[in-house]
């Protein structure tokens, strides 16, 4: 490690991260319990759902049924103020959700447009918000329309993509990195690593230390299954304000601290799918 590294940071920053994975991967689960061990640690932290289901925040808010920016748009036209679309959740986090268009009428996308737009002219980047953090929870792996919104245009710098050794969570993984060289050029977004959430597949973690490399990046922190995370949901809780001694809110800690300290952020090199299959064929995957 540089020297500098090791010196003291004397200007605080602000950083902005998107979190994507495969649809059904856990991608609300590990943002949530990693964001509920930033604010532990200190950090303040605003976390943006971009997913029409409005559940990116629920952990964080004790399951509190937010009401959207879309909704409230609806229903109170464009007179808000910024409390009226952002909540405070655990340990002083920020929780805003996009939600999305009545059933068959518009693109979800543009609730994400929409409620960045929104929360940009109400002052929720400020200065005076005083924020270590914004994550941004995107829905699933599309990195297309609205739903790239926070890496096409510089809303988020960092991207973490959680992914396990399931094949088709691999693929959702390469394609997403095709979406960051696609957009790191322009907007200036970089991979900050592979978040692994283990899935109990054979050599799990060497699959994905082995995929990361081939992409250029790292595996920033392995996440073991555990049931725990399923009964804090059931109590509608993050696992460190469920339970803050168990063993997986330690792993949430550390995963946090690897974010917290990263400094590795890379333009990724996506494999070719004939690659991508031989890689699976080399662990096990296709025998």
């Amino acid at each position: 490690m540089s020297t500098a590294a090791l010196e003291p940071k004397t200007e605080k920053t602000f950083r902005k991260v998107a979190i994507y994975g495969k649809g059904g991967i856990g991608k609300s689960t590990t943002t949530q319990n990693t964001v509920a061990a930033l604010a532990e640690m200190g950090r303040k932290v605003m976390v943006v759902g971009c997913d029409p289901k409005a559940d990116s925040t629920r952990l964080l808010l004790g399951g509190l049924a937010q009401k959207t920016v879309l909704d409230s748009l609806r229903e109170e036209g464009e007179d808000l103020e910024l409390e009226d679309i952002m909540k405070e959740g655990f340990r002083n986090t920020l929780c805003t959700e996009s939600g999305g268009p009545e059933p068959g009428v518009g693109c979800a996308g543009r609730g994400i447009i929409t409620s960045i737009n929104m929360l940009e002219q109400l002052g929720a980047y400020e200065e005076e918000q005083d924020l270590d953090y914004a994550f941004y929870d995107v829905l699933g792996d599309v990195v297309c329309g609205g739903f790239a919104m926070p890496i096409r245009e510089g809303k988020a710098q960092e991207i973490y993509i959680v992914v396990s050794g399931e094949m088709m969570a691999m693929y959702a993984a390469n394609n997403i990195c095709k979406g960051i060289v696609k957009f790191a050029e322009a907007g200036g977004v970089r991979l900050g690593g592979l978040i692994c959430n283990s899935r109990n597949v054979d050599r799990e973690a060497d699959l994905i230390n082995e995929l990361a490399r081939k992409l250029g990046t790292q595996m920033i922190h392995f996440v073991p299954r555990n049931n725990d995370v399923q009964r804090a949901e059931i109590k509608r809780q993050t696992v460190i304000d469920w339970n803050p001694e168990c063993e997986q809110a330690d792993e949430y800690r550390a995963l946090a601290k690897a974010i917290d300290e990263n400094e590795m952020f890379v333009v990724p090199t996506p494999l070719e799918i004939e690659e991508l299959e031989s890689l699976l064929i080399e662990f096990g995957m296709f025998n």
